[in-house]
């Protein structure tokens, strides 16, 4: 998810910029909450190892690396864009990746901060968007997870996260697919039934089909080159891949 807070101090003043204030004040909210595997976030840590692995196994297929080793994305420059508390930063950093996690809201990058001196790990965590990164600025990863269906122009968006890409580098983007079932499991089920999420997290009309991601991603000379649906098992309260993407789905990106 995109974490934003709607503060002047903490929002960019230029013109070109996808940060969407009300998103930023929406989940500042929960900055505190962050590393709770049991309060308002714990969605997202029983989703985490999932996201992990997804990404840990593709970066390792492309890079050609042992996806067994403890260091195996040693050497690997990642962006997380949008990384709240560090939920992927740091499980990245202990696998020897250099990682830069960029958040516009000031109190999920000081939750940041003080988690990881308090594991003592080293992450370059700015309080900023991807926008006003300086473009010279090269990745061999870039991570967006849950990040596109909260900003407010997704093109523009991803231009930039194309740009920070080093040549052959990938970008891993996770995000809900728009359509009568997210609605009912993705709005209805996790925000009003079973209150996974805090109301108003996500508007549907925000989601994203994967045709239209991949027409946005082409549009910036991105291609689709892996894709995969996540989908929660109640009876095993456990997330896992698979090929329906009618609700959550990943995929991964290259340069055409």
């Amino acid at each position: 998810m995109a974490m934003q807070q709607n503060s002047s101090a903490n929002i960019p003043t230029r013109t070109a910029t996808t940060v969407d204030p009300a998103e930023i004040a929406k989940f500042s909210k929960l900055s505190q909450e962050w590393w709770d595997p049991h309060g308002k976030m714990a969605p997202l840590h029983k989703i985490n190892p999932l996201r992990l692995s997804y990404i840990r196994d593709a970066a390792c297929r492309k890079f050609e690396r042992n996806v067994k080793s403890l260091n195996c994305l040693s050497g690997l420059r990642i962006l997380d864009i949008g990384c709240g508390a560090g939920l992927l930063c740091e499980p990245f950093t202990r696998l020897g990746a250099q990682v830069i996690g960029v958040d516009p809201s000031a109190s999920n990058i000081a939750a940041a901060k003080l988690h990881a001196d308090r594991a003592q790990l080293s992450i370059d965590y700015r309080c900023t968007t991807v926008e006003e990164m300086d473009v010279r600025e090269r990745f061999d990863i870039v991570l967006a997870m849950e990040v596109v269906e909260h900003v407010s122009d997704v093109g523009m968006f991803l231009n930039r996260c194309a740009a920070m890409l080093k040549p052959g580098g990938i970008m891993v983007l996770s995000t809900l697919n728009r359509n009568w079932k997210s609605f009912a499991l993705a709005i209805v089920g996790a925000e009003y039934v079973l209150r996974w999420l805090p109301r108003g997290t996500h508007q549907w009309d925000k989601f994203l089909t994967p045709d239209e991601l991949a027409q946005h991603l082409a549009n910036n000379k991105l291609a689709i080159t892996e894709q995969a649906g996540v989908v929660y098992s109640p009876f095993a309260d456990r997330w896992s891949l698979s090929s329906d993407m009618d609700v959550n789905y990943m995929v991964v990106a290259e340069a055409m």
